[in-house]
């Protein structure tokens, strides 16, 4: 998530224009945003007990259903008349908020003071879950936007959703269409909104942290604002993929040192990459570890 000018002065490809792949968990050079979940990793992640699975199948998952459909007519109808997608991001706070209260999961952020607040910035994390949207809506004390594939803007209700509400659609058809895709993350940041994505590109099988793609570090360096490292420790366990049942358990959000851009270009996106896993990685050790 057709060679481009821009592609070429990108890392990622090799001296035939092919996007370089790799098979370590270290991040690719590619300055894409990958649009499915990894295939044919080892499933490890553990069931809830019997009597949760229950509470989840018979009460927990139905309000989270329905809490999201309520919220997301809501927010439909708010963007009628709210163009700037700020009263649609308040609704969507309010409905993270509600989905966390259902699974009985409270959220602590660590790391606090280095968010920047009064900055424009792109904020990275891992991914987990399905719950790590609802936890960063629910816990990031701003208004920011998030990007998401180009196919959900062709949905009923959803696409409309994110077109009025100022998502960033990335559609990853071509290197061309891509590199418009990131660019148009560029124009958000320029206009003052921060952006929050995984540059995983899909939930992790495993837990484990997966190879990063460099489109997160480009759209920073271009547009000169810091890239920030969020570590999300314990969402892995509240809902793995492939689970369909909640585990209510303590969730954190670890916010690492911002990563500064200014100085850099578009060929040191794979560097700047490079540290923004090492970062995710090194935390996630830490703390989930200690949890």
């Amino acid at each position: 998530m057709n060679d481009s000018p821009l592609a070429e002065n990108l890392p990622g490809k090799n001296e035939n224009g092919a996007a370089s792949v790799s098979s370590e968990p270290k991040p690719s050079a590619q300055p894409a945003f990958s649009v499915e979940e990894p295939e044919g990793l080892p499933f490890t992640s553990k069931q809830p007990p019997l009597l949760l699975r229950w509470l989840s199948y018979l009460l927990l998952i139905p309000l989270v259903g329905l809490a999201t459909a309520g919220f997301g007519c809501i927010s439909l109808l708010a963007g009628l008349w709210d163009k700037s997608g700020r009263q649609q991001h308040a609704i969507a706070h309010l409905w993270a908020r509600t989905l966390l209260l259902i699974s009985l999961s409270p959220v602590k952020i660590i790391g606090r003071e280095k968010l920047h607040e009064q900055e424009t910035a792109v904020y990275a994390s891992n991914h987990l879950s399905y719950m790590d949207t609802p936890v960063l809506f629910a816990k990031l004390p701003f208004q920011f936007r998030i990007l998401a594939k180009q196919s959900l803007w062709k949905i009923p209700f959803i696409g409309w959703y994110l077109n009025r509400s100022g998502q960033v659609p990335v559609d990853s058809k071509s290197p061309r269409s891509l590199i418009a895709s990131l660019n148009r993350g560029v124009a958000t940041l320029k206009h003052g909104l921060p952006l929050v994505l995984f540059p995983e590109g899909g939930r992790a099988a495993t837990g484990q942290l997966q190879t990063m793609m460099s489109g997160c570090a480009y759209m920073a360096i271009k547009a000169q604002v810091p890239l920030v490292p969020l570590t999300l420790i314990g969402t892995y366990e509240l809902l793995p993929i492939h689970v369909y049942a909640l585990h209510p358990r303590p969730v954190f959000i670890v916010i690492g040192d911002p990563i500064p851009t200014v100085g850099l270009n578009a060929r040191d996106a794979d560097s700047l990459t490079q540290r923004l896993y090492d970062s995710i990685s090194a935390t996630y050790s830490q703390y989930s570890t200690n949890q």
